[in-house]
């Protein structure tokens, strides 16, 4: 393989602008591409305003200015067109499985052939996204977190077909995009598995959530009373569940319940919100009025004693023996560096490996609770035996 000195990026939003800007402070030669000129221009301009931000810093490699970066950039419409020199094409376009898939299409047609096309998605095959590219030993997963210049983690990931050497090239390149916040943390994902390890281990407390948000409707407490429930972190749940946007909880809870298990199905109150285009802050209502920007929950509400936080991290126990069962990767220490990388917080592993039967008991008690099949104990947990996996 040569080595990678043009990047394609596909798609110039939030996602997209912030792996190009990365990839410039890098050194390499970026093409930005959107389907309108607009979406293009509003990438670039939040790449140069970046860029100036830094420079005022005094943060940009030595000797360089951001003009001089800003110099690397181009701007397309022209998909086929743009991919003609791309080394590497990293797709960042909305989570659509069809649009992803006529991306990888036309990129496979008319790029290089030793260009690699890596998909950013979230949650979604790799394999099947690449499955029409004509070169499925090409195609990979490249999950940057966001925002990309401050969340250090990337996922590497095999599809079913990837060759170990574009994996190994998209970890080369991974590592070489700067953090703003420390050291890039690239994890080898090694099976083509929904949500692959971050998103995974962490999208079965969005099953409890949707228990809580559901159960405090039906009782008729307050957004404020469960909010206190679960106050502590930087968001609280309703205000989190906005800032993420319901239409994304929504169409990903869909997904999870197409490929894991039909209990992701999202809830009563997530999906009233969703057809009503309660969508969160992008819309400026959800759970919460954002109006007035990021509302604060009334601490004088009291609590509504639905949502215990002990549910969540025997839940997130549970997935990542599951993540280790199923091959996703072989180490429970990565699961935990990789959560921390991507999310900023602790993994479930280490800090339970003298104590997993309390977790056994706790999900026990939460299947009792909620009647949710997919909270049961794995066998993996049951046995204990998952702390070998180092």
């Amino acid at each position: 393989m040569v080595d990678i000195k043009n990047v394609v990026v596909i798609g110039a939003g939030q996602m997209g602008h912030g792996i190009g800007q990365m990839a410039l402070l890098a050194g390499y030669n970026v093409t930005m591409v959107d389907i309108k000129d607009e979406f293009v221009d509003k990438g670039v301009a939040k790449i140069d305003e970046g860029m100036k931000k830094l420079e005022a810093k005094g943060t940009l490699p030595e000797g360089k200015s951001a003009a001089d970066l800003m110099a690397n950039c181009k701007k397309s419409t022209d998909l086929a067109s743009a991919v003609k020199d791309a080394d590497i094409m990293i797709e960042a376009v909305v989570e659509r499985m069809d649009v992803k898939k006529g991306v990888f299409k036309t990129a496979g047609e008319n790029a290089p052939p030793h260009c690699i096309l890596a998909s950013n998605t979230s949650t979604m095959s790799i394999t099947e996204i690449g499955k029409d590219s004509g070169r499925p030993d090409k195609c990979i997963g490249m999950h940057f977190f966001n925002p990309v210049p401050l969340m250090r983690l990337i996922e590497v990931i095999y599809s079913d077909h990837s060759s170990d050497e574009s994996v190994e090239k998209g970890i080369e390149f991974a590592e070489s995009i700067p953090c703003l916040r420390g050291k890039r943390y690239v994890p080898k994902v090694l099976k083509d598995r929904p949500g692959f390890i971050c998103n995974r281990v962490t999208a079965p407390p969005q099953i409890y959530q949707n228990y809580c948000f559901d159960k405090a409707a039906e009782e008729g407490l307050s957004w404020d009373q469960l909010d206190n429930d679960s106050r502590g972190g930087p968001m609280s749940m309703t205000v989190l569940a906005d800032y993420v946007g319901i239409d994304v909880l929504y169409h990903g809870q869909m997904y999870y319940s197409q490929t894991l298990s039909p209990d992701f199905k999202p809830g009563k109150v997530i999906t009233k919100l969703f057809n009503e285009g309660k969508l969160g802050m992008k819309t400026g209502q959800g759970f919460r009025d954002w109006s007035k920007g990021r509302p604060q929950p009334d601490k004088t509400a009291g609590k509504a004693r639905i949502y215990k936080l002990k549910y969540p991290l025997a839940i997130m126990m549970n997935e990542a023996c599951r993540v280790l069962d199923e091959g996703i990767t072989k180490n429970w220490k990565i699961i935990d560096d990789t959560l921390m990388a991507g999310m900023n917080m602790p993994g479930p592993m280490a800090a339970n490996v003298n104590t997993w039967p309390k977790q056994v008991e706790v999900l026990n008690e939460l299947v009792e609770m909620t009647g949710v099949e997919y909270f049961k104990p794995c066998e993996l947990l049951k046995s204990g035996k998952w702390v070998e996996y180092k």
